[in-house]
């Protein structure tokens, strides 16, 4: 169990950290400020500063984030009138540091109690000090200046220059895609190294690479080189439709037409059925043709992202069209319970489900849900073709929906999930 957790954490840090790695770095191109870099969710247990931005690591391994200045999804600002405030200033009387913590205390700060404050456009904050309400004073605020919110995190304030919405519709449309492209990388790479594990890679060819010894098909008279290209009448091109015609007659008369050395011959077995799960299936006894180059390896890997990624859509695709149930999705329960079977098959068994869920949030985040990136891009899409900017208002209540939408989502999926692996 406690490999599982480890193992669990692991994952899902590194899918998170890709994927926000990936806004990260294209909003830093952009010049969009980056207020803080989250993985986990919930109290933080550690954090650092540098270039302008927090970083975190919070409690609990189930997501993370990342806060561009101004994006719509951001918190709104904790220094709301009203707010005791200890400011910091710099020898240019400019306040550098506004502590809005009662877990932090400032060298030599200035108690204020905040009556308003611009740190957008204006950059100041105006209020009462020392608690004297006879002397209202305002101060110009630094263009990185940092606050200290309630819970301690420090964070650089975000003048509008440095704004999400400043930067170009294509940088904004970059730094939205970014996270699911990052995790497509992902996928692919973890596949091809997947390719690089084994001793060999499968061909998808109708080339038997191995007889076993005393098997239906080594009485038959095939050796490893012939290949198989007929299954009764049946025209058989490759792997998988050998291997789908021969598992479908268990027991049954079967003729074979296959090549050996150039010419063609047939002969008839009779596939041994075989019990696999609730089904029964026929086998004859061979393997499949396997190469060992690099080329193969790396066509090995993009095969099989491309084969994740259709079966993805598909599953997609048939929810849309047919409806779905709770149980057609997994939240990190569900997630969870595959990472204790993946353990168990061992490290390829957890790299394959590494790049399985990886191609998986790619795809999913850019459904055109709001609040989703996939729903972010569908607004810079419709910003480009009315050709002016969304209002802001707007946006937020697109978004604050889309939220309030998926987050009841995931609390019903977490629910049905539980009952599913731990209760039923």
């Amino acid at each position: 169990m406690i490999v599982t957790i480890i193992t669990f954490i692991l994952v899902f840090g590194i899918l998170v950290l890709v994927h926000e790695y990936g806004h990260y770095y294209f909003a830093k191109r952009a010049g969009i400020l980056v207020r803080e870099f989250s993985i986990g969710m919930g109290p933080k247990i550690w954090w650092a500063r540098k270039n302008g931005t927090t970083y975190t690591v919070r409690l609990l391994p189930v997501g993370g984030y990342v806060r561009l200045a101004g994006s719509d999804d951001e918190d709104e600002d904790e220094l709301r009138p009203g707010t005791p405030v200890t400011l910091q200033l710099n020898q240019d009387d400019q306040v550098v540091t506004i502590n809005a913590s009662s877990k932090a205390t400032l060298f030599q700060g200035i108690p204020m109690q905040l009556v308003a404050s611009d740190l957008v456009d204006g950059l100041w904050v105006k209020g009462y000090v020392n608690g004297d309400e006879s002397e209202l004073k305002t101060y110009p605020v630094n263009h990185d200046a940092t606050v200290v919110e309630h819970d301690g995190t420090v964070v650089q304030i975000a003048p509008r220059d440095v704004q999400f919405r400043s930067a170009s519709l294509p940088a904004r449309m970059m730094t939205n895609f970014a996270g699911p492209m990052n995790n497509f990388i992902l996928s692919l790479l973890v596949f091809i190294i997947l390719g690089f594990t084994l001793t060999g890679v499968p061909t998808n060819s109708n080339q038997i690479g191995k007889v076993n010894a005393g098997s239906v098909a080594a009485k038959a008279g095939l050796v490893a080189g012939d290949r198989i290209t007929k299954v009764n009448s049946t025209k058989v091109a490759n792997w998988a439709e050998l291997a789908t015609n021969l598992s479908s007659k268990p027991n049954q008369q079967v003729k074979l037409t296959y090549t050996h050395k150039g010419e063609t011959k047939t002969t008839t077995v009779r596939p041994q059925a075989v019990k696999q799960g609730k089904e029964t299936v026929g086998q004859i006894g061979i393997l499949e043709q396997q190469e060992k180059g690099i080329r193969a390896r790396l066509l090995f890997g993009w095969q099989q992202f491309i084969q994740a990624g259709t079966l993805i859509f598909a599953v997609l695709g048939h929810m849309f069209t047919h409806g779905f149930s709770l149980n057609d999705l997994g939240g990190p329960v569900a997630i969870y319970a595959g990472t204790s079977q993946a353990t168990a098959l061992g490290i390829n068994g957890v790299l394959n489900f590494l790049a399985l869920l990886s191609i998986n949030l790619g795809i999913v985040n850019l459904l055109p849900i709001p609040a989703l990136d996939g729903g972010k891009l569908l607004l810079n899409i419709i910003e480009a073709v009315i050709r002016r900017p969304i209002p802001e208002k707007a946006e937020g209540i697109v978004t604050m929906l889309g939220f309030m939408i998926l987050l009841v989502l995931m609390i019903l999926v977490t629910w049905n999930d539980i009952q599913r692996y731990f209760i039923r």
